[in-house]
């Protein structure tokens, strides 16, 4: 079927915030038919340009059906790299399901379900840092119809694990003042979520979690980094917060089912957070939701990037036996629909839609593209 060999591609670096620059790879068949994946990994954009370069070998004059990314899967070792995996296997998946007329979830297996529960990360489109606009934001993101919401309240905080090291007590109280004003804006029915990027160590996170028990926190994320030798301590955070009745989360930069097993095997955590841009490929994200099920481990994927990540995450969802709830970042920059042409669906009573048209169901629209600063998209 010669109309649907993968003939080109576009890489795309798009800044869409001071905060933010979204990565994308676009593949072509020859009939024209455009296909997308996400690899946005803040700061990395050089060395995914460079693997790019190593890795097209395996898309280019291929059909969809012919294209196996296994060898640079198995070849990938640091995370620029698992991210370009990624978005090159969303972006072939994408294509090979537009040329059957089909959605990708429809093409990865059973859907069980059509709307997806998610929750919205409220931390990028915060304005104001203070507590009144960490609430604000909060109070936004209910009344545009989500039923959780996160936040990473710990700015300034570097402690990275270090057992040798005190927190600052401003920080610290500067951080819970936020999480205090944004339970008190959304009310006690609200799921509260708080990320702390690896930025604590076990005695502040176990002061954090002390301190927000009258708040009922619905998770602690990412307390400390996620290190071989850390194992001990997360699994001693984790009977910690659950002693509180708070769960505890992480693991959103893993890569490949065996990033995830030290964690399973350790009893780590209560929710793992695979992203589709990281663990490379879908049918491997799907992997690890099964082997998290086999271990009564929540399966929650993180996705606080753009609109093709959130696409592709709603398509695993779709197929996925057990869903907890999908991240979605809320109100960082319009251009998260623009860019898409406002085709995603919104959340309605904190659910969304999967979407239904052939693919992912999303393109970048070309436009929206061209807007954009120019040094952020180029060809390689």
């Amino acid at each position: 079927m010669t109309h649907s060999i993968i003939e080109s591609f576009r890489w795309h670096e798009l800044r869409v915030s001071s905060k933010t620059v979204w990565s994308f790879v676009e593949l072509v068949d020859v009939a024209d038919r455009v296909s997308v994946g996400e690899a946005t990994l803040a700061g990395r954009e050089p060395q995914m340009r460079q693997a790019l370069q190593a890795y097209l070998h395996a898309v280019l004059g291929r059909t969809p059906a012919d294209v196996d990314l296994a060898t640079v899967r198995a070849a990938a070792r640091s995370l620029p790299e698992f991210a370009v995996v990624s978005a090159l296997d969303q972006a072939v998946w994408d294509l090979a399901a537009q040329q059957r007329g089909i959605t990708v979830s429809a093409a990865l297996g059973d859907a069980r379900r059509d709307k997806v529960s998610a929750y919205a990360n409220i931390n990028r489109g915060i304005q104001s840092r203070t507590p009144e606009g960490f609430a604000a934001r909060a109070r936004s993101a209910i009344a545009d119809g989500f039923s959780a919401v996160k936040i990473a309240p710990f700015d300034g905080v570097e402690l990275y694990g270090d057992a040798s090291r005190t927190i600052d007590p401003a920080l610290l109280d500067a951080g819970l003042a936020r999480i205090a004003a944004v339970r008190k804006a959304i009310g006690p029915g609200i799921d509260l979520m708080v990320d702390c990027h690896w930025r604590l160590n076990r005695a502040a996170a176990e002061a954090v979690l002390r301190a927000t028990e009258p708040l009922a926190l619905h998770w602690l994320e990412c307390p400390v980094p996620e290190t071989p030798e850390m194992l001990d301590t997360i699994r001693a955070l984790r009977m910690f917060a659950n002693d509180r009745r708070v769960l505890l989360a992480g693991c959103e930069e893993m890569s490949l089912l065996e990033g995830f097993l030290p964690f399973l095997h350790a009893d780590a955590y209560d929710v793992l957070m695979p992203d589709v841009k990281y663990v490379g490929g879908m049918q491997e994200m799907l992997k690890v939701a099964t082997a998290m099920e086999r271990r009564g481990v929540a399966f929650s994927p993180h996705n606080p990037s753009g609109p093709v990540c959130h696409a592709a995450s709603l398509h695993i969802c779709a197929v996925a036996t057990h869903v907890e709830r999908l991240e979605m970042q809320y109100a960082e920059t319009p251009l998260f629909d623009r860019l898409v042409g406002g085709v995603l669906p919104q959340a309605v009573n904190g659910e969304i839609a999967v979407p239904g048209a052939a693919g992912l169901g999303v393109r970048l629209d070309p436009a929206v593209v061209r807007e954009l600063d120019k040094p952020f998209s180029r060809p390689i």
